[in-house]
C-alpha cells in the first residue's frame, strides 16, 4: 500500500463525488491551540474547561461519572470507550439523560486473530481442524491495545441500536482485506462513522477513500498538518 504522499500511485479523488471531510484529533494536554470546533480531543485532567470548544471528547477509559461531568460542562458529544465494553447500558442511560446526538462510541480496532481447534475424537477414521472464525474480521481493543475478542461490526451496530449516534474508529488498514472490511463498515454506519489510523504514521489515505469508501477521516495533528501542507496532487486527496 502506498504512503500518503506517494504521487505516482495514489488514485485521484473526485472531491464532489467523495464529499470528503477531514478532522484532526489530539490529546487534551497537547501544547497546541485550543478551541478548534472541528477536532476530537482525548480526555485529560481539566479538559472540562474547554469541553464546549471541540467536536467531541474521547474517553478511552473514562467512566460514567467522567462522561456526565464533560456533558454537563457543555461537550457537544462524548465518545465512550472501554467503559461501554464493560457495561453497554451506559449508552442507554446517557442517551436518556442527554440525547442521542451527544453520545458516541470510540473503538480502536485490529484484524482478529484466527485460532485453530483440533477435534480429538475420530469420526470415520478422520479428524477435523476448525478455525475460530471463517471470515476476516476486525475486533475491538481495550485502551491498552489488548484484544477483547469482540467483533467490531456487530458491536458498533449494537451500540447504534442502543442510541449512539457517532463512531470514532481507529484502525491500521494494511491490505486489500482491511480495505474490504473498511468499505463494509462504511456501508453499515454511513455518515455516523469517522475513521483514522491507530499506529500507522503514513497510512495510504487515498486508498482508504478510493477503495475503502471512507468519507470522513479523523487524523492525528502531525498527519493532519502534513496533509494540508502538501499539494493535493501529491496526496491524492482533496480535503
Amino acid at each position: 500500500m502506498n504512503a500518503i504522499i506517494d504521487e505516482a500511485d495514489a488514485p485521484a479523488i473526485d472531491e464532489e463525488k467523495s464529499a470528503l471531510v477531514i478532522r484532526r484529533f489530539r490529546a487534551g494536554n497537547d501544547e497546541c491551540e485550543c478551541g478548534e470546533a472541528d477536532e476530537f480531543v482525548f480526555d485529560a485532567p481539566g479538559l472540562e474547561t474547554q469541553a464546549a470548544e471541540c467536536a467531541g471528547i474521547v474517553l478511552p477509559e473514562g467512566n460514567e461519572t467522567r462522561a456526565t461531568t464533560l456533558l454537563a460542562a457543555g461537550a457537544p458529544r462524548v465518545y465512550l470507550g472501554g467503559a461501554v465494553l464493560l457495561d453497554s447500558t451506559l449508552v442507554e442511560r446517557l442517551v436518556a439523560a442527554y440525547g442521542t446526538e451527544r453520545i458516541g462510541i470510540y473503538a480502536p480496532l485490529r484484524r482478529q486473530t484466527v485460532s485453530w481447534s483440533f477435534e480429538t475424537v475420530s469420526n470415520a477414521d478422520f479428524k477435523t481442524v476448525t478455525p475460530s472464525h471463517c471470515e476476516p474480521a476486525w475486533e475491538v481493543l481495550w485502551a491498552d491495545g489488548s484484544g477483547t475478542g469482540t467483533l467490531a461490526s456487530w458491536w458498533l451496530k449494537t451500540m447504534g441500536e442502543l442510541g449512539a449516534s457517532s463512531f470514532l474508529v481507529r484502525v491500521d488498514i494494511r491490505d486489500d482485506t482491511d480495505l474490504n472490511l473498511c468499505a463494509g463498515l462504511v456501508e453499515e454506519l454511513g455518515e455516523a462513522l469517522w475513521l483514522g489510523p491507530l499506529t500507522d504514521p503514513a497510512p495510504a489515505l487515498a486508498e482508504w477513500v478510493d477503495f475503502g469508501q471512507c468519507r470522513q477521516l479523523a487524523l492525528p495533528v502531525s498527519l493532519y498538518a502534513q496533509l494540508h501542507a502538501a499539494p493535493a496532487q501529491q496526496t491524492g486527496l482533496a480535503p
